[in-house]
């Protein structure tokens, strides 16, 4: 039998080496198996006895949301279908590392496009050769034609609907991967503050046990729970992914403050200053969640949303007095809780050289809550359900709703994200600029918004293109889907794999 689970393998391989067999190992995704695949086996072939080729699982595949085209059980069955090939494996892990050092190979085998390991962006091909090393192998490369799986698959094998794959088309025309990847680049440099409520997301995972016999209530079997830093901090942690250093403002209370775990949360580069709110917890929002569908069934809410006193308001003003002077780009995620007071808003606004607002509306706040508590941004990244609700319009045309808000905030570009129908951008001098949605697979829709804000923001501070800020935006949106709530933040090396992938 040609595939076999790795410890089983590794088994096999032991015995073959006690046989002085040589044996050589080539591992990746290998989605959509092509002649530079065959290629590259038959030349790994000839350097020793014994080729064994492992797979990449898809949880770790980071092509871009519409990636592997294939299943792992299919890409394994299709290779164990060459002759070239004596052992087939899926991966446990995200990285070949720990799998080099198990299957111990005499030779580890990689195409010609990782020759130049300055071109991979994930750092893996310089970790495999220490990983191969050690085990006394050598790191050899094949020297064939290569040949692209993404491209076939976007060409041929279309993953999206119609018009998403008509809109990367045209998209394809007149950007390259390259191009947005040095966007993505000038990010680095920017000096972010960030300013928002803390809050702690706790996930409570049940069975959904039905209807209690004597109650109109529906009857939950407890599971298990997880809590993530959600709120600013989340969003804190998807900038410092993209930018070398990242402030943060926020409150967090007196009552149950959980600083430690919100704090050892927080990536390094994320420099956190706290407001002390007196007498309230910090903000927790428990939801809980059917386990199987990750399906949210009742949500409570930990918090005192009660404005700041004078004290803790002097404070707030001072630090955003210190910071905001320092900052390239101030992001306000304004969750409505009451950290964001009137004249916090005002300094703010008057200060910050470049500032993008998100009002978020949610079921504390709902009707009260709205953009227009701002006088001024330069970007504005909200719901349509929020810009509707700041006109107190659920059906007129969106367009000119947000044109409106634009000139009456004086601001310079305005991202709507639309769920599933992807996102609208205006910019007064531009127009609209409007991008589908990437998004294959939805795990959970929590946290993508603040995703999504994080990454376009700095992308409309630095000029980005219109049409690529959509881009980028969709392609943040689509990882963050994927995510459970805020339990980790959107990769940047993954959002670089799925440009390359989908723009290919």
């Amino acid at each position: 039998m040609k595939i076999l689970a790795l410890r089983d393998l590794a088994d096999a391989l032991d015995r073959l080496r006690a046989q002085d067999k040589k044996i050589v190992h080539c591992h990746g995704v290998f989605d959509v198996l092509h002649v530079g695949h065959i290629r590259h086996f038959e030349e790994a072939r000839a350097m020793g006895d014994v080729l064994v080729v492992t797979l990449t699982p898809d949880a770790y595949v980071n092509k871009g949301p519409h990636r592997p085209a294939f299943g792992e059980g299919l890409r394994a069955e299709v290779i164990a279908a060459l002759g070239v090939v004596d052992y087939v494996a899926v991966n446990t892990w995200p990285t070949a590392v720990e799998t080099i050092r198990l299957l111990r190979p005499h030779v580890y085998v990689k195409g010609p496009d990782y020759v130049d390991a300055a071109k991979d962006v994930t750092g893996g091909i310089a970790l495999e050769e220490e990983a191969v090393r050690s085990v006394g192998g050598e790191l050899r490369f094949t020297e064939g034609v290569t040949f692209s799986s993404s491209t076939l698959v976007n060409q041929h094998i279309p993953l999206f609907a119609p018009d998403v794959s008509a809109w990367l088309e045209r998209f394809r025309s007149r950007h390259t991967a390259d191009e947005v990847k040095r966007h993505l680049d000038g990010l680095r440099s920017l000096k972010v503050l960030v300013v928002g409520e803390a809050i702690l997301d706790e996930y409570v995972y049940c069975d959904a046990l039905g209807k209690s016999a004597k109650e109109p209530i529906l009857a939950l079997r407890y599971l298990t729970s997880e809590a993530h830093a959600g709120g600013s901090f989340a969003i804190a942690n998807h900038l410092a992914e993209f930018c070398e250093s990242v402030d943060l403002v926020t409150y967090l209370g007196t009552v149950n403050p959980r600083d430690e775990f919100l704090r050892d949360g927080l990536k390094p580069n994320v420099r956190p200053f706290v407001v002390r709110k007196s007498g309230s917890p910090t903000i927790v929002k428990r939801r809980f969640v059917e386990k199987y569908t990750v399906s949210k069934l009742l949500e409570i809410y930990e918090m005192n949303d009660e404005p700041l006193s004078q004290a803790e308001e002097d404070e707030l003003c001072r630090a955003l007095e210190t910071r905001v002077a320092e900052c390239d780009v101030a992001i306000v995620a304004d969750f409505g809780h009451g950290l964001l007071t009137s004249r916090a808003r005002e300094l703010l606004s008057n200060k910050a050289r470049y500032l993008a607002v998100n009002t978020q509306i949610n079921a504390a706040n709902l009707g009260f809550h709205t953009i227009s508590k701002y006088r001024r941004a330069d970007y504005v990244c909200v719901h349509e359900g929020e810009i509707r609700l700041d006109n107190r319009d659920r059906s007129g045309e969106l367009e000119a709703m947000v044109a409106e808000v634009a000139k009456r905030l004086a601001c310079d570009s305005v991202m709507i994200t639309r769920g599933k129908h992807g996102t609208l951008l205006y910019r007064e001098r531009e127009g609209f600029a409007a991008c589908p949605s990437f998004a294959i697979r939805v795990v959970d829709r929590l946290g993508a918004g603040d995703a999504v804000l994080a990454i376009s923001s700095l992308c409309a501070a630095r000029r980005v293109p219109a049409d690529v800020i959509g881009f980028i935006a969709n392609v943040v949106g689509a990882q963050a889907v994927t995510i459970v709530g805020n339990s980790a933040s959107v990769d940047r090396v993954g959002i670089v794999k799925s440009v390359e992938s989908l723009l290919k």
